[in-house]
């Protein structure tokens, strides 16, 4: 197969591996340093902002940001009972195809043993190389194994720590990230602090050597790991978009690190496999950019199916773990997968470990869950593609991942191997489903798993369905429909 070179051009042959698009579930391990205060997330930048809740928890926790800094919570963090190939048996049963480490958060803290940052995992905190753990334990399972890198937004995310109390009685006393011994860590971005709010700075601003720095550790990742997908926590670095000035992307020279990036994660498993199996995730920023890669939707989905494949990447509760967050049910799981793989996409969830790496046993019921829905349903997710008609019925998902209230009219659809799926988002036993996508066709048998085979009927355009006084699941349940004309 011909490489890759470092050019939209040459990016745009891209293709989505087909690994992926069968996939369509994934679960991801966003863990690392932040887990420690068992605040939630971007608990390192909200210690430095005087006022917030995490300043506050950190205060009486732990002491003022200029005497324990950010550098003393890693090395709390000890992942005693960090067990992958436990937890990666757990995901597999719960329906996980895929799986996702976190290589490093906007923290700048590096969970393998880095060559570029002694920061990292190995040299402090757990001592242990937290990234090759679990890709032994996804390869031992056979799932294909990615890593997601958030170092892009660092370097200006971070600058609060170069700040100080406005008042109190440390008032005007620096916090540790001005101390000039760690600035390979906190990052020398003192420039970008400010105290006036109209001064809009954008999340990726950086400079030039900051890019080199980038483009160097994702090829430690690539090379290191060769991964079977790499995702950026933000579109491809480092263009104008960032800055919130839009330009066509191949007039900005901007973005040269981040193709270098992705062509050189392809062509890697090019050298590997003989054609390219991996892929790049990247944030939404014009279709210009994401055809280098997979689109992703952090938290969100698309209003109607696409015609490339694309990915939504959430959380079952906060991304880091939070004592004070209420965790999702596996209907909303459900339901939101069944949402995007009917229009195209797979969904990567984020399950939150303890600091010291394990899991709640409320999550373990959930996962056990998802299992047993997959086991009646997977065969009309796993390995399909879009059908013609994705939906029936008006609701959409509901906004900032509330759950939705679907109604009986509403149906999503997949379609394999001559048989279309139509997922039911809220059945009621006993009645009758009415699906009037199916009119040109010809139905000779509707089965639901877990019960057999139903009774329907074809008329004035319809497939009215006889549901069972009792169905298999009481979370989405599915039809698998043959016929001609499907």
């Amino acid at each position: 197969m011909e490489r890759f070179e470092a050019t939209f051009d040459s990016l745009y042959r891209f293709q989505a591996p087909a690994w992926y698009r069968d996939a369509k579930f994934g679960i991801w391990s966003h863990w690392g340093p932040q887990s420690v205060p068992m605040q939630g997330d971007w608990y390192a930048k909200g210690m430095y902002i005087q006022g917030s809740p995490q300043y506050e928890h950190h205060l009486r926790t732990y002491g003022h940001p200029s005497e324990f800094g950010y550098k003393d919570i890693c090395a709390l963090w000890r992942a005693e009972a960090f067990d992958p190939e436990a937890l990666m048996e757990k995901y597999v049963r719960a329906g996980a195809r895929f799986f996702a480490a976190q290589a490093m958060h906007h923290d700048n803290f590096f969970n393998y043993a880095s060559a570029i940052n002694p920061m990292n995992s190995v040299n402090v905190g757990p001592k242990k190389d937290i990234c090759s753990l679990w890709q032994a334990a996804a390869r031992a399972k056979g799932l294909p194994f990615g890593l997601t890198e958030h170092l892009g937004a660092s370097f200006t995310w971070w600058r609060v720590n170069k700040g100080a109390d406005k008042e109190g009685p440390w008032a005007g006393v620096p916090y540790d990230g001005n101390d000039p011994a760690w600035r390979f860590f906190y990052h020398d971005n003192a420039h970008y602090l400010t105290d006036d709010p109209k001064v809009n700075i954008p999340w990726y601003a950086t400079d030039e050597a900051f890019h080199r720095h980038w483009r160097d550790v994702m090829f430690e990742l690539i090379d290191r790991f060769q991964p079977d997908f790499l995702y950026s926590d933000g579109s491809l670095p480092f263009g104008r978009h960032w800055a919130n000035k839009p330009q066509r992307c191949e007039d900005d020279r901007a973005y040269d690190v981040g193709l270098e990036v992705v062509a050189r994660l392809y062509n890697a498993s090019i050298a590997r496999h003989g054609e390219n199996r991996a892929l790049y995730l990247q944030k939404n920023q014009g279709p210009e950019i994401y055809r280098v890669g997979v689109l992703d939707m952090e938290r969100s989905v698309l209003p109607e199916a696409s015609p490339f494949p694309w990915n939504t990447d959430t959380c079952i509760g906060s991304w880091f773990y939070d004592t004070r967050v209420k965790y999702k049910t596996p209907a909303q799981v459900i339901e939101t997968l069944v949402d995007i793989v009917a229009k195209n996409g797979c969904l990567m969830l984020n399950i939150p470990q303890r600091p010291d790496g394990s899991i709640d046993r409320e999550l373990e019921d959930i996962l056990k869950e998802l299992g047993g829905w997959f086991d009646l349903c997977g065969d009309g997710i796993y390995g399909t593609r879009p059908w013609r008609v994705c939906a029936e019925g008006e609701t959409r998902p509901a906004p900032k991942e509330a759950k939705t209230a679907w109604t009986e009219g509403d149906a999503r659809f997949t379609h394999k191997d001559g048989r279309v799926f139509a997922f039911l988002m809220n059945a009621r036993p006993g009645s009758a489903a009415v699906l009037r996508s199916f009119a040109d066709c010809v139905v000779s048998q509707v089965r639901l798993p877990g019960a057999g085979e139903l009774p329907f009927r074809q008329a004035f355009g319809a497939l009215i369905v006889r549901l069972p006084e009792r169905l298999p699941t009481p979370y989405v349940n599915m039809l698998e429909i043959r016929g001609t004309g499907l």
